[in-house]
């Protein structure tokens, strides 16, 4: 029981409220109103408020209620009839229907006031209004509301159903529907499909088409519009239209697009964005320069120069054979590629076909060039012709000496038979080759015709120069040659021989070639004496030479090894040329067979000088041997380990004798060395009163 009291009481307080709320409402134009009057038929139908607030009452007229709380107008009302009516105790006025009243003017069919449920909307203003004219402006709707102008776009509303598009309606607005910009200012019946065909849209949100266009015009812009959607509004591009140049100006900024090679391979990236108010314009094909972003130009020797459109997979044969190839003029060994970064390459054609290289055809990219050169013709005598960076110079000693085209797949001896080959007074031994100034390889060509092995040809270069230099003329008057010949391909003969000077060497020679080229020995020559001075080695050295005991044996031991840079003299019989003292003498003391004086000279030594003296004794140290050097300013020391040389025997170890010097073998026992090597002094007295000198 308790339940169902609470429930009516809630029930009741609803019904108070909802009273409570009916009255506080406000009565607003467009409204229709019950006056409820016991006895009066006048007021069994509903009263509307009109535009300018009032509704017409029976009896007394109009009376004012637009934006009054509903309680307010009863009793207001209920004053006022009152004056005429008795019966008004019951008297109460509700608002039966919420409607609000609507302007609606512009391009409709019928512009007039029309009334409209409260949660009504735009859509159903333009019904009542008998609908839009054929030229409507859909996009620049307009709400007149209390001086407030709100405009909207009634045409995205059509297109997508959104609601929220439309701005909500108050009762009292006044609607405006614009004429489209396209309409002129006369009057007239007019096709509404072909006034869409060529526009739909004003200017300020419209993508202007214009060109080579079957129906160019100013079309309306959608979200997400493309090039391609703009294109086909307009009902795509004539037969005569430049489809790789079609220009687009989006906020004032020009930009190129070409609709070949988005079709040829579609990106978004290569897609320009539009914005309202872009426009779009489609050029008429003309015999221009074609700068497109996929042209290719080939020039020079062809058949066809010209710019050609290249795709991703188009390589240099492809643009080579659409121009036609090359003519009979053409060097093809030297087709040059040009890149827009300034990079060249350049492509043999000819040994790329015969196989005698194995580079990959070029890739193209746009903007590159291709240049066949025309071929170049021998008998002419210009450098212009050929460049640096593809001639070889040969200079001198040659039968056509100058400057040739050269290749990669040549070698010395295509360039020498080129050149018709050395002359007869050619040094082919030693053929330079002059790079960046530096000679940086000599090449025997003679000792290449033996072995003939093509891996001693030396690797050339272009811009490479080759010197064959001359023999000289008459090696026995060759003087004035020795500019033209390096010392150390030289070697010197003086003394007693039929034409001292100097000769060209080299290391297949021997010492009797050198001999016989300076005419041989006189009848003055000493042969028992020659001394040859070997220069060329990183110590300087003498050898000597018995020529005559040569003659008597035929032993080829007995001449030494001579190379270019060598010495050789032949002295004169009985003449003292050495200066040599009356005495050479060597002293050898101390634990000795045969201490005492030996003769010695150059040829000798340490180990000649013990044999002549018997050898050492059993109780020498021949660990120990001391050699003294009488040098002309200061007086040297030396122990020399004889019995490590029999051990391991190096004849670099060997002290060297000099004329004068003097060779101490100790006994056992005395150390003299370890206890006097600082005083050198000391040790010779001690040396001379063990030995009694």
């Amino acid at each position: 029981m308790r339940y169902l009291l609470f429930i009516a009481t809630l029930c009741l307080s609803f019904l108070a409220n909802s009273q409570a709320n009916d009255q506080t409402e406000l009565v607003q134009v467009g409204n229709k109103l019950f006056v409820y009057l016991p006895g009066e038929s006048e007021f069994s139908d509903l009263f509307t408020v009109q535009g300018d607030g009032n509704i017409v009452l029976p009896e007394i007229g109009k009376v004012n209620v637009a934006n009054k709380p509903l309680k307010q107008v009863e009793s207001e009302l209920k004053v006022q009839l009152s004056r005429v009516f008795r019966a008004v105790e019951d008297f109460y006025v509700e608002i039966r229907e919420h409607d609000i009243l609507i302007n609606v003017l512009g391009y409709v069919n019928q512009p007039e006031q029309v009334t409209i449920p409260m949660f009504g909307n735009i859509q159903m203003v333009i019904a009542k209004a008998g609908g839009l004219k054929p030229g409507a402006q859909l996009d620049k709707l307009q709400i007149r509301r209390e001086g407030e102008l709100i405009e909207f776009n009634y045409k995205a509303y059509l297109d997508s159903g959104n609601l929220s598009l439309l701005p909500k309606l108050e009762s009292g607005d006044t609607v405006f529907v614009p004429v489209s910009p396209l309409l002129g200012n006369v009057q007239i019946d007019f096709d509404a499909q072909t006034l869409s065909a060529s526009g739909d849209a004003s200017a300020g949100s419209a993508v202007t088409l214009l060109g080579e266009l079957h129906n160019p015009g100013s079309f309306a812009f959608k979200d997400n519009m493309s090039v391609l959607d703009a294109l086909m509004r307009a009902e795509g591009v004539t037969r005569y239209a430049d489809v790789t140049k079609i220009r687009i100006i989006v906020n004032e900024t020009p930009e190129i697009f070409d609709l070949k090679a988005y079709l040829d391979k579609p990106s978004k990236v290569a897609m320009p964005e539009l914005l309202p108010g872009s426009t779009i314009y489609v050029p008429i094909m003309v015999d221009d320069v074609n700068t497109t972003s996929r042209t290719v130009y080939i020039m020079g020797e062809v058949q066809k120069p010209g710019a050609y459109e290249a795709a991703d997979n188009t390589n240099f044969l492809d643009i080579l054979a659409n121009a036609g190839g090359p003519t009979r003029f053409a060097e093809t060994r030297q087709i040059k590629i040009l890149e827009p970064n300034g990079k060249n390459t350049l492509f043999d054609l000819q040994g790329y076909s015969e196989g005698l290289i194995t580079m990959t055809v070029p890739d193209l990219n746009p903007g590159d060039v291709i240049f066949v050169p025309e071929k170049t013709d021998i008998n002419e005598k210009s450098w212009l012709k050929v460049p640096p960076k593809r001639a070889i110079k040969i200079i001198g000693a040659i039968q056509s000496p100058g400057r040739y085209e050269w290749s990669k797949e040549m070698d010395l001896t295509d360039l020498l038979a080129h050149a018709g080959g050395p002359t007869k007074g050619a040094n082919i031994n030693d053929i330079k080759i002059v790079r960046k100034g530096e000679v940086t390889k000599r090449f025997d060509l003679e000792k290449f015709t033996v072995s003939a092995q093509s891996e001693q040809l030396p690797s050339l270069v272009a811009g490479d120069t080759i010197i064959v230099e001359e023999l000289p003329v008459d090696p026995s008057d060759n003087k004035s040659q020795w500019i033209r010949q390096e010392s150390s391909k030289s070697i010197y003969i003086m003394g007693q021989v039929g034409a001292p000077g100097r000769y060209a060497f080299n290391n297949r020679m021997h010492f009797m070639d050198i001999l016989s080229a300076a005419d041989g020995p006189n009848a003055n020559a000493d042969i028992r004496n020659i001394r040859v001075t070997h220069r060329n080695g990183k110590h300087a050295k003498v050898s000597k030479l018995d020529l005559a005991l040569y003659f008597e044996t035929g032993d080829e031991t007995l001449f030494p090894d001579v190379l270019a840079g060598d010495t050789i003299f032949i002295p004169e019989k009985n003449k003292n040329w050495l200066r040599q003292p009356k005495e050479q003498v060597v002293r050898i003391m101390g634990a000795i067979q045969k201490p005492g004086r030996y003769n010695f000279d150059d040829t000798m030594t340490l180990l000649d000088l013990l044999a002549e003296a018997g050898g050492p004794t059993s109780n020498a140290l021949i660990d120990k041997i001391v050699v003294i050097n009488h040098g002309c300013c200061k007086e040297q020391a030396r122990v020399f380990d004889f019995e490590a040389f029999i051990k391991s025997p190096n004849s670099a170890k060997i002290p060297v004798l000099r004329v004068g010097d003097t060779l101490y073998v100790p006994e056992k026992g005395q150390d003299l060395m370890s206890q006097f090597k600082d005083n050198f002094v000391d040790f010779i007295t001690i040396i001379a009163l063990v030995v009694g000198l």
